[in-house]
């Protein structure tokens, strides 16, 4: 149905100068207002600034689609357009799930597009934490989403190994090593307090040898740095692998000033005359650029600032061929977007270049309580914490059931509970049941028939459950367009509702050999369905539970 409405689009768009533009087609909430409906004539009329109830009309003029499709079309409201599926529509849609099983539901509007996902990127100075483990979950989504709809996608973590965090972290460990071999030492400031780094110094000293604390104290300092960021690192990589988050490509800070892209990025901001001095320093002209202030580059000591190195690695992800970019970043980091989207608008490069999702805060709840520490870290609840308590699939789940930008209170008590309010155990068991239905009747879902008569379904729980089965191609669709993985788990969470009071409500098993054929066929697209979802999200789908 997309397809054919951008076809639609493409016929009158030249005439109403929309060509591009972006609609929604979606089930409407009240039954009453068709089974799909869609918003692409107010979208259009708001370019054209013309009557939005004229150019549905037209649009319905232009719509092309096979007979049998559509059984009725209303223009409704403001300029809705609504459409009631025929009987034949959601014949062949039961069997078009079925025919395509694991991947109903994917698209191909991305091919040809390579995308960048940048998603964690976070200092090798301690354990992930819980806002972390949520910016993997979106991160990842994101990235599944792209891949469903037939994007090139490369998964990125930028590895922040420069700076003067990483010499902080070195002279903890170091001071931690002396502790660990019987001797005085304080953590210098600014430095890394957590119960990690004593873990780290024994690993260090079991390691290297007892002889590794007599070191003179700049060539013990040095090597800490070596050891801190891999012993970090490693951490991470066991956490995120545990999590079901995997990357791509690992880009580091260091590594960008090891191949001299800062000295080639400043030439490059001072041959298109991007540049300026003032007061010592070397400043970016962003506010030519959207900012709302021009940004040092290079402060009047002689060192650079985060923001340059900044812009040599999205150059080199230019450079590296991507067509957008998308970092996923704290929400700590909402005022640098602008900064960083000024310089690719500097540079040159497409509006649509860069584009970031901004992470939210997670509280983490129990007993309605705020949890705030882990003995492990001394300041945080860990990602390791929060999967060991709930498992990867809960906590996946519940940082991706909101949209990214808001806060989340993540409730461990409900995270952690076998019952219909825990959303994800509720998805998962609609897949369980679905697939318990086969077991009991000693049938390979694999072989059930897609080529049944659907007046066989005679509920009304029947049509409704397939229905909204027709809805998920374009939920992933909208979900992949927005980058926003949470439309999908609220669809799972309908989808398992309507699973669960189809289950109680209809009998498979038992009925006239037409009904159970048909059932039984309804059961495996059900399956086929919440299956896909399930997997997009990185989530297991379990045949028990």
């Amino acid at each position: 149905m997309s397809d054919a409405l951008r076809a639609a689009l493409a016929k009158v768009a030249v005439d109403l100068g929309a060509e591009g533009a972006e609609f929604v087609l979606e089930r409407p909430k009240d039954a009453g207002h068709g089974d799909l409906a869609t918003n692409l004539a107010m979208v259009l009329a708001r370019v054209q600034k013309a009557p939005p109830r004229a150019v549905a009309a037209r649009i319905l003029e232009a719509l092309d689609l096979p007979a049998g499709t559509i059984e009725k079309t209303e223009i409704a409201g403001p300029g809705f357009i609504n459409f009631w599926l025929a009987t034949d529509e959601l014949a062949s849609a039961l069997r078009g799930i079925i025919a395509a099983g694991p991947g109903y539901g994917a698209h191909t509007f991305g091919e040809g597009l390579r995308y960048n996902v940048e998603f964690v990127s976070v200092n090798p100075t301690g354990p992930l934490h819980v806002g972390h483990g949520r910016g993997g979950a979106l991160g990842d989504a994101i990235a599944s989403l792209l891949e469903w709809t037939g994007h090139t996608v490369t998964r990125e973590f930028y590895l922040n190994d420069a700076g003067v965090q990483i010499d902080r972290l070195a002279e903890s460990l170091w001071a931690r090593v002396q502790e660990a071999a019987g001797r005085p030492a304080v953590i210098p400031e600014g430095g890394y307090h957590g119960g990690y780094l004593r873990a780290n110094a024994a690993q260090v000293l079991e390691q290297e040898g007892r002889a590794f604390a007599d070191l003179p104290v700049e060539e013990g300092v040095r090597r800490c740095r070596v050891l801190a960021v891999r012993m970090q690192r490693e951490e991470q990589d066991r956490d995120l692998a545990s999590f079901g988050v995997r990357f791509d490509v690992i880009a580091s800070e260091q590594a960008i000033y090891d191949r001299g892209a800062i000295p080639e990025t400043l030439a490059l901001l001072a041959a298109r005359g991007l540049t300026f001095e003032q007061d010592g320093a070397l400043w970016l002209r962003t506010t030519d650029f959207g900012d709302d202030q021009d940004r040092v580059l290079r402060k009047s000591d002689g060192t650079f600032t985060y923001f340059l190195p900044d812009i040599a690695y999205h150059v080199d992800k230019h450079d590296r061929g991507f067509d957008h970019v998308i970092d996923v970043w704290g929400a700590d980091h909402h005022g640098y977007v602008p900064r960083v989207r000024a310089a690719m608008r500097a540079l040159g490069y497409p509006e649509a270049f860069f584009d970031v999702s901004i992470v939210q805060l997670v509280k983490v709840m129990r007993g309605g309580e705020e949890v705030k520490m882990s003995k492990r870290s001394g300041e945080f609840i860990t990602l390791r914490d929060l999967i060991e308590e709930t498992g990867p699939d809960a906590a996946r789940y519940f940082f991706l059931m909101r949209r990214a930008d808001s806060q989340l209170n993540f409730d461990l008590d409900l995270a952690t509970s076998q019952s219909d309010e825990n959303p994800v155990f509720y998805v998962q068991m609609a897949h369980a049941r679905m697939h318990g239905i086969f077991r009991v009747a000693g049938v390979d879902p694999d072989e059930v028939d897609a080529d049944v008569r659907l007046d066989a379904l005679p509920a009304p729980e029947d049509r409704e459950l397939l229905k909204k089965l027709t809805a998920f191609p374009e939920i992933t669709a909208r979900a992949a367009q927005e980058r926003e993985p949470h439309r999908l788990t609220g669809y799972l969470e309908d989808l398992a509702r309507l699973t669960h009071g189809w289950y109680h409500k209809c009998r498979v098993l038992g009925e006239p050999t037409e009904v159970e054929r048909a059932r039984l066929a309804l059961a495996r697209a059900t399956r086929i369905v919440l299956a896909n979802g399930l997997t997009i999200l990185g989530l297991t789908a379990p045949d028990r539970m």
